[in-house]
């Protein structure tokens, strides 16, 4: 810039932010402005009068020359879409494993339970990330997934749902999908698996019936649709999102059943004739809740974390990625307001832990 320009645009900035003034003045003028209750700012920059209905202002990024709040909107929904498919994820796939290795400790599932969750627990998600690019999403191997972003150019224009040339076409991929779900499904009931493991097992069917549709020519000529494209970019995302938690959660799972497994209670129920399926899933498993509640709290902060890196390497606009180049570009405004948002989300998932606190033990009350 032209130093004329440089020097009017400084200038500018010194007096909208205060940034010539000393830190504690400038963080102040900072909450003053976010908050809806407050001081209003005159067009010179100085205080005015108080008022309760000013409104809230977060600022204009020095990078994009927007308003922070516009940029927010589009990010934050991203990063929470990441997060609201990761949590559910992992924690039936934690609590399926974990209460399976431990109603069977010392057999062969749990031994090789615990081999594979401490080596995914030692897998950086970086390092994941790039391998499952490099191999899954490169045509030099597999190019089973896209490399990077959420949508093609050409599902934008598509329908939401699956579109079928035909209605042989839609009969004969819908038979192996549901085949596939159905058989999987059977297998575990016959099995005696717990609800849990019917739900894992119906998915894994839901994939190889999907594999088979496509391996045989039913899904030929079918539009995927703005829906199955978004989940076909999201596959790797969210795996290398949920694998660490995934492996930290099951763990703690089954040390919280094998500890309930030898309380007193389950002693006295099975003494009475409980049937031991019933002291698993109607005792012990509740109690079992209790420390993934706990962990709940601060898994939230941990996986907008993650997102940091997972947003970066697979190229999605998410709130990880605009916090990795507002720090880049010393972009001030976007900082505060990147570190605001996720102050508040880690103040809602504390909230909602206690809040399940109360839905898991009857013995706790909030007057």
């Amino acid at each position: 810039m032209e130093p004329q320009a440089r020097a009017a645009l400084e200038a500018y900035y010194n007096r909208r932010y205060g940034l010539d003034q000393p830190p504690p003045v400038q963080y102040l003028r900072w909450l003053n402005a976010i908050s809806p209750v407050g001081f209003t700012r005159e067009a010179d920059g100085s205080l005015g009068a108080f008022s309760f209905f000013k409104g809230s202002d977060l600022g204009e990024s020095f990078r994009y020359g927007r308003p922070v709040s516009a940029l927010l909107a589009e990010r934050v929904p991203v990063t929470l879409l990441l997060n609201l498919l990761t949590i559910p994820l992992i924690y039936v796939l934690a609590i399926a494993v974990g209460v399976r290795a431990a109603s069977r400790a010392g057999g062969r599932f749990d031994v090789a339970s615990n081999v594979v969750l401490l080596g995914l627990w030692s897998v950086p998600s970086m390092l994941a990330g790039v391998l499952l690019i490099g191999f899954f999403a490169s045509a030099q191997y597999w190019h089973w997934f896209p490399t990077g972003g959420l949508s093609s150019r050409e599902a934008l224009q598509a329908p939401f749902l699956p579109y079928f040339p035909s209605a042989g076409a839609a009969l004969a991929a819908v038979g192996c999908i549901l085949g596939g779900t159905a058989a999987s499904v059977m297998l575990a009931l016959r099995r005696g698996a717990g609800a849990v493991w019917v739900m894992v097992c119906g998915l894994c069917g839901l994939v190889a019936g999907i594999w088979l549709a496509r391996a045989t020519g039913a899904l030929a000529g079918v539009q995927a649709g703005f829906l199955l494209d978004r989940l076909w970019h999201l596959a790797l995302p969210v795996l290398v999102l949920s694998y660490g938690g995934l492996a930290f959660l099951a763990k703690l799972a089954r040390s919280a059943v094998l500890e309930n497994l030898a309380a007193d209670y389950a002693r006295t129920a099975r003494a009475k004739g409980v049937a031991e399926t019933d002291v698993l899933w109607r005792h012990v498993f509740r109690n079992s809740l209790l420390p993934l509640i706990t962990v709940s709290a601060g898994l939230l902060p941990g996986l907008l974390a993650g997102s940091v890196v997972v947003e970066s390497l697979f190229g999605i606009d998410g709130m990880g990625k605009l916090a990795v180049e507002a720090v880049q570009t010393r972009d001030r405004e976007l900082v505060l307001s990147v570190t605001l948002v996720s102050g508040v989300l880690t103040l809602v998932g504390y909230l909602l832990a206690d809040l399940a606190y109360a839905l898991a033990d009857p013995r706790v009350s909030y007057d």
